[in-house]
């Protein structure tokens, strides 16, 4: 039985099958019995039968004659009383033989060193056989017919309950907390069970949601207060005249870490979020996004002696959530940077896209579509990252109903597309599933 249909349709299944294995066993038995039974009278009627005839008759003079579908015959007998050399050659007792053709039971005795024949036309006998075999065969057909009808009755009425509980939990919010539990609506069973668990589970997932969000909350004002201090300090460093070169480059480098780990704080307790308490408070276009982004990686990609192409002639100038089009970007252009160490980088926006393609070492094939897994990274061999810029982006992008695409470049390196999804009143705006 296929396990994947649906829980009704192996109950009508199971129930159907049991009902034509007990139908099947039954008719035979009436078959079977029927047969035995005609058999038995069929040898007691044929032996009664001889033995009466031979009784109301004299041996020498025979004037009785038998029923209309037997056959009489005497060993020795005269006209149509006369024995055939088949019959003659017949052991005594009950046997079926085949006589001008046609099926005959046969009874034969020998007294007194005479043999006598009675045999019965099996005509009449085969037409009751056929007529019962018809009848058994239509009510094993009915009784499955039957079987099918009852089992999806039965089906319903024991599937009742559990397909209540799946609409419950389907339409339901179960996580928040006002959510009643389920499990007083049902009764003491195996369904009830199931409520129960569902509902000890649920408030389990509920006290580490709310732990979650403690921690998400605790964790940001913890972070949020020593990063100001890093970046007020780098600008107080960096604003003394007197700082050497090289401090001032490892100043830089302390703002650019505080201010990246900043955004990256904002970005987790954005995803912590649900997507519809989300406010468009912190919206600017793409154009902003990806000039701000293009002032930090330009320059860097740049020294890296790498050709950096900005191309944002066709920018719409639609709204979208400041954090987290920051983080997508930027980890594409970080992507890009790190991975890139000849030719160039581009980043070209679009009418609610934009593409991040760079001359660098590229993605194999067969890593393509893990590259956005966690823990997942182009070149094991170069930096300590831990292959999660990517997932993030992904993550990102799954929650605001955008779409990142990646495709190879020839001869090498990589091109990023996302396509946006335009954010209107508070709600997003998300293209149609592929």
């Amino acid at each position: 039985m296929d396990l994947k249909h649906s829980l009704t349709k192996r109950i009508v299944i199971v129930f159907a099958l049991m009902s034509a294995f007990v139908a099947g066993v039954f008719a035979l038995g009436i078959v079977a019995t029927v047969h035995l039974v005609e058999r038995k009278l069929t040898t007691t009627t044929l032996s009664g039968g001889l033995h009466r005839l031979l009784a109301m008759d004299d041996v020498s003079q025979w004037s009785h004659k038998p029923e209309k579908s037997e056959l009489f015959f005497v060993e020795g007998g005269q006209g149509p009383l006369a024995m055939t050399t088949q019959l003659a050659a017949l052991p005594t007792g009950f046997q079926e033989i085949k006589f001008h053709g046609d099926d005959f039971y046969a009874m034969v005795e020998s007294i007194a060193g005479r043999k006598y024949v009675l045999l019965r036309d099996q005509e009449s006998l085969e037409q009751r056989e056929r007529l019962l075999f018809i009848v058994v065969i239509i009510g094993f057909i009915l009784s499955i017919m039957l079987a099918l009808v009852l089992g999806r009755l039965l089906a319903r009425r024991v599937m009742a309950p559990v397909i209540r509980l799946a609409q419950q939990v389907r339409h339901r919010d179960q996580l928040i907390d006002l959510a009643p539990p389920l499990h007083p609506d049902y009764a003491a069973d195996e369904v009830g069970e199931l409520a129960l668990s569902f509902d000890q589970t649920l408030g389990r997932l509920r006290q580490t949601l709310s732990r979650e969000k403690l921690f998400t909350s605790d964790v940001s004002h913890e972070l949020r207060t020593p990063l100001m201090v890093l970046a007020s300090s780098c600008e107080l460093l960096l604003a003394n005249p007197s700082l050497e070169a090289r401090s001032t480059a490892q100043v830089n480098r302390i703002a650019r870490a505080s201010d990246e780990m900043r955004q990256l704080v904002e970005t987790f307790l954005m995803l912590a979020r649900k997507p519809e308490e989300m406010g468009i408070e912190s919206a600017c276009t793409l154009k902003e996004v990806a000039d701000a982004q293009v002032e930090v990686w330009g320059k860097l990609i740049r020294e890296k002696g790498l050709t950096f192409v900005y191309d944002a002639q066709h920018a719409a100038a639609a709204p979208y959530n400041l954090t987290l089009l920051q983080s997508v970007m930027g980890n594409l252009l970080r992507n890009a940077w790190h991975y890139t160490d000849h030719g160039y980088v581009r980043l070209t926006l679009g009418d609610n896209s934009f593409v991040v393609e760079d001359s660098g070492i590229g993605i194999p094939e067969e890593q393509r579509h893990a590259m956005f897994q966690p823990f997942v990274r182009g070149d094991q061999q170069r930096g300590e990252g831990l292959g999660l810029g990517l997932s993030l982006v992904q993550r990102i992008c799954s929650q605001q109903h955008w779409q990142v695409q990646l495709t190879t470049r020839e001869p090498n390196g990589c091109r990023f597309t996302v396509m946006l999804a335009q954010e209107e009143g508070g709600q997003t705006r998300g293209f149609p599933a592929p």
